[in-house]
Order: C-alpha cells, then structure tokens, then sequence
C-alpha cells in the first residue's frame, strides 16, 4: 500500500459530477473533533451510487472513526488535536498531539481496532491548533474536492480529502494514473503546501 508525497482540461460537468460540486461546496466536512460531513438529497445518493467501498466497508469505516475517536480521548483525553479518518479499513491519523509517547500510544490503540488494515500516522508533535486553523482546514478540503471534481480522468466521489495546517491528504481506491492525476489536481490548489497520497491502487 503506497503512502507517498507529492510538491488541469476541464470537461463539462455530468449530473453527478454537479451533485458532488454542490455537496463540495456547502458541505461541512470535519473539524478536529472529526465531525461528520453532511450532505443531502440528490448528493448522497450520487455518491453512495459510485463509492467503489463495499456498503459493508462504508458502514465499517463510520464505525471505526466513531469508536476510534471515543477511544483516543478516553485514552489520551480531550486534547482536540487528532482526527481519525477511514478509508475501506485503511485509517489516517492526522493532528497535533504533545510528544512522541502520545503518538505511538494513539497509533497503537488505533492499530488494535477490530477490521483495521493498515494505519498511516501523520500526528504532528505540536499544540493542538485552534477554531481558526480548523476553518482554514476546512475551507482548503473544499477547494481541492471542488478541483478534483473539475479535473479530467479523475473520479473525484472515490477519493476523500483530509486537510491539516496546508497539508492536503488524499485517500481512496483509484488506479495509479487517477492518483497521479488526483494528486497534481490537489497541488494545483491555492494554500496546499504538499500533498499526501494514501491511496489503496486497483491497477494501473
């Protein structure tokens, strides 16, 4: 499973590619608390409709982000600085956390999760950011998903965005060329700094 690091043509949009540009927009997608996106109507069943997850993995990775997430704080407490998000099994650890013991602690406690695959721990060791860093996070995860989107060859509803402090993560089942279109997408954006690949890749 690659995890790699990485420093568009723009065709007419499909009826579901307008649905998910939508959602892209005034979507909500988390805070460092991990809240869940919201989308409704017309949006969620286009996405639920292309997820190349298994509806049993969809419903796995929701479970996982909410005990993982009730299990780090009961852990490590209330520090508002990890977020924890999964992907067909695969789990990101994205945040702030104080020192390296907490960080190995998280990793392990998330690593022991019943239908966990494989974890790629990106904890940073700093203080937890604040409101301001969370929105600015939030409004970077929608411009990418909305440029994904937009970008050709690239099925934008099967990769998930995770940003944190500029770095911009992308996760997802896609073929080698999607993920390098997605990531070039990605660092096209304005604000991304580097992009993160944690791609499960179905071919080339």
């Amino acid at each position: 499973m690659t995890h790699q690091t990485q420093p568009g043509h723009r065709p007419g949009l499909s009826a579901v590619r307008v649905a998910l540009l939508a959602a892209a927009v005034g979507a909500s997608v988390w805070l460092t608390a991990c809240v869940p996106m919201v989308v409704t109507g017309a949006a969620v069943g286009a996405m639920a409709a292309v997820d190349r997850r298994t509806l049993g993995a969809q419903t796995e990775d929701q479970t996982l982000e909410l005990k993982g997430l009730t299990q780090i704080r009961d852990t490590i407490g209330n520090t508002g600085g990890v977020s924890m998000t999964s992907y067909n099994r695969k789990v990101l650890l994205t945040g702030q956390v104080p020192d390296q013991d907490t960080r190995a602690k998280v990793e392990k406690l998330v690593r022991g999760l019943p239908n966990v695959r494989d974890v790629v721990n990106e904890l940073q060791l700093a203080p937890a950011g604040g409101l301001g860093m969370a929105a600015g996070d939030l409004a970077l995860s929608t411009r990418v998903k909305a440029a994904l989107i937009q970008a050709a060859g690239v099925e934008s509803q099967t990769i998930k965005v995770v940003s944190e402090s500029g770095v911009v993560y992308l996760m997802g089942l896609v073929t080698r060329a999607e993920g390098d279109r997605a990531a070039q997408a990605a660092s096209r954006v304005s604000g991304v700094t580097r992009v993160v690949t944690a791609f499960e890749y179905t071919g080339s």
